[in-house]
């Protein structure tokens, strides 16, 4: 779609997007998709439910990708963030997303639930959405009057010489059939990988059976698809014959544009992009803060609230709107923590549980498949120790819980086991 002012086209894409998330927002609330509460089923209940039901967005996106991105129909090569980065910085997407994993445990959700929750009136998750977008903020902008972030003081000195260049995109197509046959190879492992994750879910009758789990998948995953497109395909005419993208557009203002009228603060935030949480928190902190000035008004700050909106308008037409408050200081304290440490995991590693557990697979980047790994990680060991801690009460320190679990997992022998097994 080609539109003759930036004006129009960012209108265009922010409604686009602001439409899709309140989709999003309503059916997640509808059919109770949760990322937490599918690796819960799984660890204290063995069901796989939603753990399926999750999977099914990876497939439903990645072959949305897959097939898309050959018509052009979806520029993933120039995302927003770049998840496709020739430069794998590995031990930030592990520590990142073993972060959130325990972060989004102790906040009782992840990013997209957080605000799914607060659609439903939990006032538990506005102060979880508040903090992580002040600490998320502050990883990536400097302290006033200084040039440090946490990034910066906290991170960077010590895995940015641990990053791994590839020298080539990290998506998968390109490592292993390079640069010149990359794309190719790409959308063949994204068919393979999506077709096959499809086959296996529905081989099983139980998944297929629930509407809710096969609804909520199926949705998720056409969400992150179809703000692929939204984003990719708005083009601004240059006046010159030319079809220029939003973010080149941005770029090149001072030669395209007429005036500085209605210039954004950054071009990077109108790249190609699809549905995340972490981020835009700090974007939408941002824009309240400015006294809501479209300079940057981006389309992550779109996307919270047409999720939260979604939310909310399904709770009402169910009438299951309900305020909720902490049930205890030590409610609060884990909330808080865990908020701090989603803020921490998903910048460093560039995403949520949607935003790589979904879009960063969608696209294939290695970056994705690590940080979705440890914050099932993350997750699953966190909840086996407030299971065990609760369990034995006075019985299971830390340390006994926290060994008890990984000789669970499998990570420690049996012999060093602390406490009665599950």
């Amino acid at each position: 779609m080609t539109f003759e002012s930036f004006g129009t086209a960012a209108a265009a894409m922010l409604a686009g997007v602001f439409f899709l998330a309140f989709i999003l927002g309503a059916v997640v609330q509808k059919t109770q998709f949760c990322t937490m509460g599918a690796v819960s089923d799984w660890v204290n209940m063995g069901d796989l439910g939603r753990m399926r039901a999750w999977l099914l967005a990876i497939a439903v996106a990645m072959l949305g990708v897959a097939l898309l991105e050959p018509l052009g129909l979806i520029q993933a090569d120039g995302a927003f963030p770049p998840y496709r980065a020739p430069s794998l910085a590995w031990v930030e997407h592990v520590l990142g997303g073993f972060l959130f994993g325990i972060g989004m445990t102790l906040a009782s959700g992840c990013g997209n639930k957080t605000l799914v929750r607060i659609g439903g009136g939990n006032l538990k998750s506005l102060v979880v959405l508040l903090v992580i977008a002040v600490v998320a903020y502050f990883m990536i902008n400097p302290f006033p009057g200084t040039a440090h972030t946490l990034y910066s003081l906290f991170f960077h000195p010590w895995t940015s010489p641990l990053a791994i260049d590839l020298g080539r995109s990290q998506d998968l197509g390109s490592l292993l059939a390079g640069s010149e046959y990359g794309p190719w190879a790409r959308t063949a492992i994204g068919l393979l990988l999506g077709v096959g994750l499809l086959v296996w879910l529905l081989r099983h009758r139980e998944f297929r059976r629930n509407r809710d789990h096969v609804l909520g998948g199926l949705v998720v995953g056409l969400a992150v698809v179809g703000a692929w497109v939204v984003t990719s395909i708005v083009t601004i005419d240059d006046g010159f014959g030319s079809q220029v993208p939003p973010a080149a557009y941005v770029q090149d203002w001072a030669f395209l544009a007429d005036g500085p009228e209605g210039r954004p603060a950054e071009a990077a935030p109108w790249s190609p992009q699809s549905f995340t949480f972490i981020n835009p928190m700090s974007q939408s902190l941002r824009y309240a803060a400015s006294g809501f000035d479209t300079a940057v008004l981006y389309v992550g700050v779109m996307a919270l609230a047409g999720v939260i909106l979604g939310a909310l308008f399904w709770a009402l037409v169910t009438r299951g709107f309900r305020l909720e408050w902490f049930a205890s200081g030590r409610d609060f304290a884990h909330h808080l923590l865990g908020a701090v440490l989603m803020a921490v995991g998903g910048v460093l590693g560039m995403g949520c549980t949607i935003g790589q557990g979904v879009t960063g697979i969608s696209a294939l980047a290695l970056g994705g498949f690590f940080t979705f790994a440890s914050i099932v990680f993350g997750a699953a060991l966190t909840m086996k120790i407030q299971y065990y801690r609760m369990l034995h009460e006075d019985e299971a320190s830390f340390p006994k819980a926290l060994v008890t679990a990984l000789v669970d997992m499998r990570l420690l022998p049996r012999r060093l086991r602390r406490l009665e097994a599950l």
